[in-house]
């Protein structure tokens, strides 16, 4: 069992910036690759970003590009979401999943949710002024 905490959500106002943060305290963290997902209230989970193990192969979706990075410190267990230019519509609960599949691994794509096998509990990001 993976146990995945998300931490770094909070209250913004539109323009700015919040990192958030992927932990857990298996050391086998460094073979699953992460994304981060969101869900708005009364909208269906979509993906937001990913990154590989190593950390080398990253995907951003559409919404996000030039806005977010990812980026991970295995010897941490830890993966962040840097999170700039925050938008109104990014308010959301966002979740981190990690995958321990190939596929997800070679293409880092987030279309199929249920390639992640294990989810954090989630993290609150609210953009209002």
């Amino acid at each position: 069992q993976l146990e995945l905490v998300e931490s770094g959500g909070g209250l913004v106002q539109p323009g700015g910036s919040l990192r958030l943060s992927c932990a857990t305290s298996r050391f086998s963290f460094k073979n699953y690759a992460i994304g981060w997902f969101r869900q708005a209230p009364g909208k269906e989970r979509e993906g937001v970003s990913c990154i590989s193990r190593s950390g080398e192969r990253k995907n951003f979706a559409d919404f996000v590009k030039g806005r977010f990075t990812i980026s991970r410190d295995n010897a941490k267990n830890t993966v962040y979401l840097q999170m700039n230019s925050l938008k109104p519509e990014d308010t959301a609960v966002y979740y981190c999943a990690a995958s321990p599949y190939s596929t997800v691994e070679a293409t880092c794509s987030m279309e199929h949710e249920t390639l992640f096998t294990y989810w954090g509990q989630g993290t609150q990001v609210t953009v209002s002024s």
